[in-house]
């Protein structure tokens, strides 16, 4: 529970334990078809108030050539309605889905295009980190969402986050 006695806001995946290790298929490693599928996510417990969602899937120990670990994202989801209490796996670049999924924008991964990018390692050992945003208004970034303008836009408007870890 919160520390206000109220239910912990919690982002969660049926295919996912936290901590637990991600399966082939939502990695860049995986065989075919059943590689690069955006995992299946699910939240609960919506801070009170909460406009919109936001998502950010970073790998938080990815290594730069040139220096110190720095973050490598994967995927930027806005505008995702607080109706909503799941992204389906496969939703990323599947255009043919409407109704509640339809105001939604994925913003470029750190490849510089739109939609999930699973990992792929010459090492194991990375932390995937999966981190929804409770905002209390919508976020209007323009045509290029980036993880840097969504961050750069959200203070002051965060009412919650919710962090799912996985390992690679």
């Amino acid at each position: 529970m919160a520390s206000d006695g109220s239910e912990e806001f919690k982002l969660v995946s049926p295919s996912i334990s936290n901590e637990g290790r991600l399966p082939r298929n939502y990695t860049d490693e995986g065989q075919g078809a059943k590689k690069n599928i955006s995992p299946p996510l699910e939240w609960y417990n919506l801070p009170q108030g909460t406009k919109t969602l936001a998502l950010v899937v970073e790998d938080i120990d990815a290594p730069d050539p040139d220096g110190p670990i720095v973050s490598w994202t994967h995927w930027v989801v806005v505008n995702i309605s607080p109706s909503m209490k799941k992204l389906p796996e496969g939703f990323s670049g599947n255009e043919e889905m409407g109704g509640e999924y339809v105001g939604i924008k994925e913003g470029n991964n750190d490849l510089k295009v739109p939609g999930w990018h699973g990992p792929r390692f010459a090492s194991n050992g990375h932390r995937i980190q999966f981190k929804l945003y409770a905002l209390d208004d919508e976020v209007h970034l323009g045509n290029k969402v980036t993880k840097e303008k969504l961050l750069d836009t959200i203070p002051g408007h965060v009412l919650g986050e919710a962090i799912l870890m996985a390992k690679y």
